[in-house]
């Protein structure tokens, strides 16, 4: 039986990002993201906009790609990114009250920038090739072009 954990989404930030760094030099941004459900509402019949609120952690990787670093000088409260992933379930045990805890998780293997704003070191396309590319003045974002299998995913509306 084949299994397939691909998770692709396009939101913006809620908080900065978290920088956390291991004693083996390794390092992680965790990053607050919303996505939006639409719905119909029962009582107007209006569509509304129903917010996904989702924990994602970018990993600095052994083979070069160094999405930590990328998202913590490139990412920033309420900045529109396309991510891909696969989910995780992380499982713990509470310090403070012994009790075992879990969440799911989007741990992040790419990152697109969309829309406006930059990050800290400056102009577009900060990163490698096929990490992180933010489209020029009126250039189609890349999943438009070709190069990301989301086509059919529509731009999310801001919050």
């Amino acid at each position: 039986m084949a299994n397939l954990n691909k998770v692709m989404l396009i939101g913006r930030l809620t908080r900065e990002p978290d920088v956390k760094e291991f004693d083996n030099g390794g390092k992680v941004a965790e990053l607050g993201f919303a996505v939006n459900n639409r719905r119909r509402n029962k009582e107007s019949g209006e569509w509304e906009d129903v917010p996904v609120w989702l924990h994602l952690k970018a990993f600095n990787h052994q083979n070069g790609r160094q999405l930590a670093d990328l998202a913590a000088n490139n990412l920033h409260t309420g900045r529109l990114v396309y991510v891909e992933g696969h989910l995780a379930l992380e499982e713990w045990t509470g310090k403070e009250d012994g009790k075992k805890h879990s969440r799911t998780v989007v741990y992040v293997d790419g990152l697109e920038f969309l829309g406006g704003g930059h990050g800290k070191e400056g102009g577009p396309g900060e990163g490698k090739a096929g990490e992180a590319h933010e489209p020029a003045a009126g250039e189609a974002p890349a999943r438009k072009r070709g190069r990301k299998p989301a086509e059919a995913v529509a731009d999310a509306a801001p919050f």
